[in-house]
């Protein structure tokens, strides 16, 4: 590699390129890059239209074992020449790119960021925002990039056992389900998001009035769920779906009368076992 950068246009000495210069050490590195970057993107959802966010934007790439240092400004020319609405054939276009423009074996992006959508309250209808935690990563593989899908559903669980032994009522508590997906064909947030919210106790709203708050409250009773049977509910779902044959679903409970969470996660590969 040339350790020289070109030479300024007013005839100066070339500026030398330290990045590219040679390593001894014979130490290869498996990831190196810049995380931490907030940047506004655009993210296009089912109905082709695109929704304006800001995510905490992550990119690396491999470093072999001969290479001093890798080109770290490179990154951010690139995400900034980077215009497209995010989806996945954006992701796999830019990771593509990372890895051509800094001559790299392996590259990865990753893109963090709250997802919003209108929500109607199921009485009422008073429609307010619900957000939603989401990351899309894609990484360059042997056969090409593969991009991964992972949202953060917020839901409601009301336990079945506390409703079987109380006289009145019984514990729920807010939950989080967290379904990661790489799929082979489209396949949306709006897709992980309703079958996570439709296997819950009750969905969650941004805005309730008495009436919805009394149907939320209901229906979550009218709808128990162990975290076994929501986590069981929702990886069900995913392997009917053929648009994503590998897939993991976590399930965490924040327990509302314990100072501890009970979790469960089920995989594509484990699903069956």
């Amino acid at each position: 590699m040339n350790n020289l950068a070109q030479p300024p246009r007013d005839g100066a000495s070339p500026i030398p390129d330290v990045q590219g210069s040679a390593d001894d050490r014979r130490i290869a590195i498996a990831q190196v890059g810049v995380r931490g970057m907030r940047h506004p993107i655009e993210v296009r959802n089912a109905d082709g239209a695109a929704m304006a966010t800001v995510a905490d934007v992550e990119m690396s790439v491999s470093l072999p074992h001969h290479q001093k240092g890798t080109h770290m400004s490179r990154f951010l020319s690139l995400l900034n020449e980077h215009g497209e609405p995010l989806d996945a054939p954006a992701c796999r276009s830019l990771v593509m790119a990372v890895a051509t423009r800094l001559e790299a074996r392996s590259a990865r992006v990753a893109f963090r960021f709250p997802y919003f959508r209108d929500k109607a309250a199921p009485v009422s209808g008073l429609v307010s925002k619900m957000d939603y935690e989401v990351t899309i990563d894609a990484v360059t593989d042997a056969d090409g990039p593969v991009v991964r899908l992972t949202v953060v559903v917020p839901v409601t669980t009301l336990c079945p056992c506390s409703k079987k032994i109380s006289d009145y009522g019984a514990h729920n508590q807010r939950s989080h389900v967290t379904i990661t997906v790489r799929p082979t064909a489209d396949y949306w947030i709006e897709d992980a998001i309703l079958l996570a919210e439709s296997s819950a106790s009750s969905e969650l709203f941004g805005l309730l009035k008495r009436a919805d708050e009394k149907y939320v409250t209901e229906h979550a009773y009218d709808n128990p769920r162990f975290v076994e049977d929501l986590v069981r509910d929702v990886a069900a779902g995913l392997r009917r779906d053929d648009r994503v044959p590998e897939w993991k679903v976590e399930v965490e409970n924040f327990e509302s009368i314990h100072n501890h969470s009970a979790w469960a996660v089920v995989t594509s590969d484990s699903a069956e076992m």
